[in-house]
């Protein structure tokens, strides 16, 4: 049986085309082999990457990447957050690395891609590149028993929907331009430890395994990460501060393409709320968080419920399928270690009202860049010279967060349908 190297194969598709045996079969992101494999090889040549062979003995050997002995910065994770400290940390001249598990950066989507404007120009121009709405208006509504309690409507802040997979990569662009080294399907899977201080990072490319020096470590690998885990740094989220949501890209909907909406409704998003953000004429992303510890069923099944309900949006087609988990806790303690700092999801930096976390993540990759070229200058990288950066982004959005987590704490689910919440939700999504 022909033998499939997951961690080279791209699931590109093409082999499948040439099994005369129907043995292989593309799942999703994994390539499968069925026992009707008779090994006659035809599939080997046409794989591009080299992750089909006759045996594990038989995988054909590919050319390292061109990776440098030392860096003095290693990125883990080339999301915003991630792919904004590799950017600032090249420009400030420093040697980087910036590595992404996935293929391609951007993708898949797990946001639901709204920003407002002040936030983001800060941090950069706004493109119409990577712009697929502009919004001026918002509906907020609160619902209680099926039937509406509050409606709110109007002018709300000036924001945009982004195509996150245009702005993802755009930013690891900028950082490869400014001379950071920018690694795809590179997963990391352990650090390397030098008299207890955090010095590289353990990495797979093409099935080969890698240990990779570097003076700080930035890790900004979402909600999943395990970097700051395995620096001894507590990330464990409880369930109640975890958002479960899921998403369409619907197409042919009834809706106005400059407003933003939002449903707070215990019996759609229990603990959370639905949302509408347009993405151009008769296209918006639609849907919803809910907190995990209220759940009845899953987050797919509140949405289509949502939708079913809403005739505006119950005409539209899902062309895009988006999962997430959404940590809406506070900031993690410890964002820093020895060599080591937290940055975005992973650091926890998210609004826990809102869901949202692109400005923040861009905020401490930036300050976390920052405080690393001076920590180099001091040839300085323990936790001590460090924790500048947690004293910055404590500064720069530690009482937001914290006001944001407090107020989601004040108001059980069941009382958020009150106008008095609906007033500070308005405030905290931009909208008033």
């Amino acid at each position: 049986m022909v033998d499939v190297d997951q961690a080279r194969c791209c699931y590109c598709g093409g082999c499948v085309s040439l099994c005369p045996e129907d043995a292989l079969r593309l799942a999703g992101t994994r390539l499968q082999v069925s026992p009707a494999c008779t090994d006659c090889g035809l599939c080997i040549p046409a794989c591009p990457v080299g992750a089909l062979s006759a045996s594990p003995a038989g995988r054909a050997e590919t050319t390292p990447p061109a990776f440098a002995p030392r860096y003095d910065v290693i990125v883990v994770g080339a999301g915003p957050g991630g792919s904004m400290a590799a950017w600032e940390a090249a420009q400030l001249g420093l040697s980087v690395l910036l590595l992404e598990k996935r293929q391609e950066i951007g993708s898949p989507v797990r946001c639901a891609e709204g920003v407002p404007h002040e936030a983001l120009a800060a941090l950069i121009e706004p493109d119409p590149a990577w712009i697929a709405a502009h919004l001026s208006q918002a509906q907020i509504i609160t619902r209680e028993g099926g039937r509406i309690v509050h409606r709110w409507q109007g002018a709300g802040g000036v924001g945009y929907i982004l195509e996150r997979r245009i702005f993802d990569r755009m930013l690891a662009e900028q950082a490869a331009r400014a001379g950071a080294h920018v690694r795809v399907k590179t997963p990391v899977t352990g650090l390397l430890h030098g008299t207890g201080t955090v010095c590289g990072v353990v990495a797979e490319w093409q099935g080969s395994r890698y240990e990779l020096e570097a003076s700080i470590v930035i890790a900004a690998d979402g909600i999943e990460s395990r970097v700051g885990t395995w620096a001894g740094l507590d990330t464990c989220l409880p369930l109640r501060d975890t958002m479960v949501c899921a998403q369409y890209l619907l197409s042919g909907i009834d809706w106005d393409p400059v407003c933003m909406g939002c449903w707070i409704d215990q019996e759609i998003a229990p603990g959370g709320y639905a949302w509408v953000f347009p993405k151009g004429e008769g296209r918006a992303n639609v849907g919803l968080g809910l907190q995990a510890d209220l759940a009845e069923t899953t987050a797919l099944s509140y949405l289509n419920r949502f939708i079913e309900g809403e005739p505006g949006l119950a005409t539209g087609q899902a062309v895009t399928l988006v999962v997430a988990n959404v940590p809406v806790s506070l900031p993690s303690q410890r964002l820093v270690g020895d060599g080591l700092m937290l940055v975005g999801d992973a650091a926890r930096q998210v609004d826990a009202l809102t869901g949202g976390g692109i400005i923040n993540a861009m905020t401490a990759g930036r300050l976390a860049a920052q405080v690393a070229a001076r920590a180099l200058d001091l040839a300085d990288v323990t936790a001590q010279s460090l924790s500048a950066y947690q004293r910055q982004v404590q500064q720069a959005m530690g009482k937001q967060l914290a006001r944001s987590y407090r107020l989601r704490e004040s108001f059980a689910p069941k009382e958020r349908s009150s106008r008095r919440f609906l007033r500070l939700f308005a405030v905290a999504t931009g909208s008033k």
